[in-house]
C-alpha cells in the first residue's frame, strides 16, 4: 500500500494534521541547517576573534582585528559598546565600573537572544509533534471503529485505511520530534560554549579598559 494514500483517504482534521505535521517538520529542518552553519562558523570565528583581539597593540588596532574576524558580529557588539557616550543621563551615572558593567551586560545579551534565535521553535516543535500525530492516531482509530459499527459485514478494506493512517500519523509525529529534540540539545551546547567564551571576552575587556583608565 502506497504510504501517502491513508492521509489521502483521510477527511479535513487528517489533511489539516499532516499538514500541520508537515509545516513543522519544514519548520524545524530550516533552523537546524540554518543554525547548525551559524554556530559552527560563529564558534571558530569568536576563537579567532578573540585571538586577534589581544595581539592587537592598541585597543583601536584590536577592533580593526576583530572586525575582520567576526563575521557573525558577536564581538563587536561588546566593543563598541564601551564606547560610552551618555553624558547627562542616568547611564553616566555611577563610576566607571559600574557603566562598563552595564553597557557590558545589555550588549552581551542583546548578542545571546541573536544566538538563541531558533531553539523555541526546535523546542516547541520536538515537544508538541509527537502529539499531534497521536491526534491523527486517535482520529484514525475513530474512523476504524466507526467503519466497523457502520456496516453488518465487516471487510479489510473498511479498516485498512483508517488504520494505516493512524499508523503512518504515529511515526510521522516521531519523525518530526526526534530531529528537532537531537538538534536542540546539540545546538545548545554550541551556544553555552560561544556564551562562555562571550562572558569571558567580556569579562577581560571590562578589566582590560578599568586598568587603562586607572580606575
Amino acid at each position: 500500500m502506497n504510504v501517502l494514500q491513508p492521509l489521502l483517504q483521510g477527511d479535513a482534521v487528517s489533511t489539516s494534521v499532516a499538514v500541520l505535521l508537515l509545516g513543522m517538520s519544514v519548520g524545524s529542518w530550516v533552523v537546524i541547517l540554518w543554525k547548525g552553519w551559524l554556530l559552527r562558523r560563529a564558534y571558530r570565528d569568536v576563537a579567532r576573534s578573540t585571538a586577534a583581539f589581544w595581539q592587537a597593540r592598541s585597543l583601536d588596532d584590536g577592533r580593526a582585528a576583530v572586525q575582520v574576524f567576526d563575521r557573525e558580529s558577536l564581538l563587536q557588539p561588546l566593543i563598541e559598546a564601551t564606547r560610552m557616550n551618555n553624558a547627562g543621563t542616568l547611564a553616566a551615572a555611577g563610576d566607571a565600573s559600574q557603566q562598563l558593567t552595564r553597557v557590558l551586560r545589555d550588549a552581551l545579551h542583546g548578542v545571546l537572544i541573536r544566538l538563541q534565535a531558533g531553539q523555541v521553535l526546535l523546542a516547541t516543535v520536538g515537544a508538541i509533534s509527537p502529539f499531534v500525530g497521536l491526534l491523527g492516531t486517535v482520529w484514525g482509530i475513530y474512523h476504524a471503529l466507526m467503519g466497523i459499527s457502520g456496516g453488518g459485514q465487516i471487510s479489510i478494506d473498511q479498516i485498512s485505511g483508517p488504520v494505516g493512517e493512524a499508523l503512518v500519523m504515529t511515526a510521522v509525529g516521531l519523525a518530526v520530534a526526534i530531529p528537532a529534540v537531537l538538534a536542540y540539545n546539540i545546538l545548545g551546547r554550541y551556544i553555552a560554549r560561544i556564551e562562555a567564551d562571550l562572558e569571558g571576552f567580556a569579562r577581560d575587556l571590562r578589566e582590560l579598559l578599568l586598568t587603562a583608565s586607572g580606575v
